[in-house]
């Protein structure tokens, strides 16, 4: 990155160089143009206040370094400072002397291959109508820009060097925070940075927690699905072996085959519920989604637990109306599943389990309430935790796996809703969504 950086600021160095260069060479051959010119008009003034005559081609013309033509109106030349006159042609095309005529003077440069010079003209009209004409040779651009070829590549060296030793030392600083902050992510905020820098290092910061804090998640679910696998394929091993060895009577088979079974279901409901929560982790299509009426998906749920509500000598009910929620189906449905399988789980005998879904500012609210035995104050922020169990012995007399409520809460905020939860101990839990 830094070689990127360092070669893009070179690069950038050296056009800007070049190019002021190019510039500047422009605009000092302008002022050297216009310096002749305006030497040439004052050799004019000069030339007209003399009588011109064959006498200057035998006068000092030379140490001026010009030449001097007089050409009448009619574009004839009468005079020449170093051609003979009758041989040259007709001037009245020459542009200078067409500027002349027309707005009493004219200049113009043609520049010779041969010799790589140009020569500047300057023309002006004079009291008699006729035309004087001063001309003097000097450098074109290309050939002022050759001369200065070796300076300015003497120039241009000293200033990419320059540039090169500045670049690497603003590269250096520049990238030095960042670099910093690549070995030291735990302690970000202890980075002197720039301004602009700031909000990324943040952003940076709060992903870093995330990225360990999503690993801690996963290295505690790791050993608790560990665990909680454990338990019933011990229990199942250890009665498949006892049956198998012959060490259990006829009387002791049956109740051995009855521990299988339980720690069977036990399993098989355990692994049910991590896949639920792996597949509600994952992203979930548009087309997955639709109106769902969530009132009839409660009259539906509700049927189901019926019988599981008598088993633990609990009432189930359900009030409200027909409320449609844009979501999955199928995760509304575990959602209703486990809430009202909770309150049933974890009521006491003779409990009821109220189940109320209304409107409430055009929006769906569902409302699980019970009269089991709540759960402690220092608990309720912790129950939607994978694994976590207010009374351990209980939640594995009933049959929980500990992921019920951890898969509501994600089913809440995959459906954008939120919740509430209101308990006291041996009173009962009222948890309300709101979508």
């Amino acid at each position: 990155m830094k070689k990127r950086i360092n070669l893009q600021l070179i690069a950038i160095a050296a056009v800007a160089i070049i190019s002021t260069m190019i510039m500047v060479s422009a605009a000092f051959y302008e002022l050297f143009c216009d310096q002749i010119f305006q030497d040439l008009t004052t050799y004019s003034y000069l030339l007209e206040n003399g009588n011109i005559s064959e006498d200057y081609k035998d006068a000092s013309l030379e140490d001026w370094g010009i030449r001097v033509t007089l050409i009448q109106p009619d574009g004839q030349v009468i005079f020449d400072s170093e051609a003979d006159q009758e041989s040259m042609t007709n001037h009245a095309g020459r542009p200078e002397i067409t500027s002349a005529l027309e707005t009493g003077k004219g200049t113009d440069i043609r520049t010779s291959e041969t010799i790589g010079q140009s020569t500047f003209y300057y023309a002006r009209e004079m009291e008699d109508g006729n035309i004087l004409r001063v001309a003097k040779l000097g450098d074109s651009l290309l050939s002022v820009f050759g001369n200065a070829v070796p300076l300015i590549g003497f120039i241009f060296g000293v200033l990419l060097l320059l540039c090169w030793v500045l670049t690497r030392f603003l590269t250096k600083n520049l990238l030095k925070p960042i670099e910093y902050m690549a070995n030291n992510l735990d302690h970000v905020e202890e980075i002197e940075t720039y301004d602009e820098i700031q909000p990324f290092l943040e952003t940076i910061h709060k992903q870093h927690d995330d990225i360990l804090k999503a690993a801690q998640m996963r290295q505690e679910f790791t050993a608790n699905v560990s665990h909680e696998l454990k338990t019933p394929l011990t229990a199942i091993s250890g009665y498949a072996e006892l049956i198998e060895t012959g060490m259990a009577c006829e009387e002791d088979v049956n109740r051995f085959a009855q521990g299988i079974h339980k720690s069977a279901n036990r399993l098989l409901t355990l692994i049910n519920d991590i896949i639920k929560l792996s597949e509600i982790d994952g992203n979930t299509t548009d087309e997955d989604w639709e109106q769902v009426n969530l009132y009839q998906s409660a009259k539906v749920c509700v049927e189901m637990l019926q019988v599981s509500a008598e088993k633990h000598q609990v009432s189930i009910s359900l009030m409200g109306e027909d409320c449609y929620v844009q979501g999955n189906k199928q995760m509304l449905e575990e959602l209703l599943y486990n809430l009202c399988d909770n309150a049933i789980r974890y009521n006491n005998i003779g409990g009821s389990v109220d189940v109320r879904i209304w409107q409430k500012d055009g929006r769906a609210v569902l409302e699980v309430e019970d009269t089991g035995i709540g759960i402690p104050k220092e608990s309720q922020e912790r129950v939607f935790e994978r694994f976590y169990r207010v009374d351990k012995s209980r939640s594995k007399s009933t049959g929980g796996t500990g992921l019920g409520l951890a898969i509501v809460k994600h089913i809440i905020a995959k459906h954008e809703a939120t919740m509430e939860l209101s308990s006291q101990v041996g009173e009962g839990t009222k948890i309300t969504v709101n979508f």
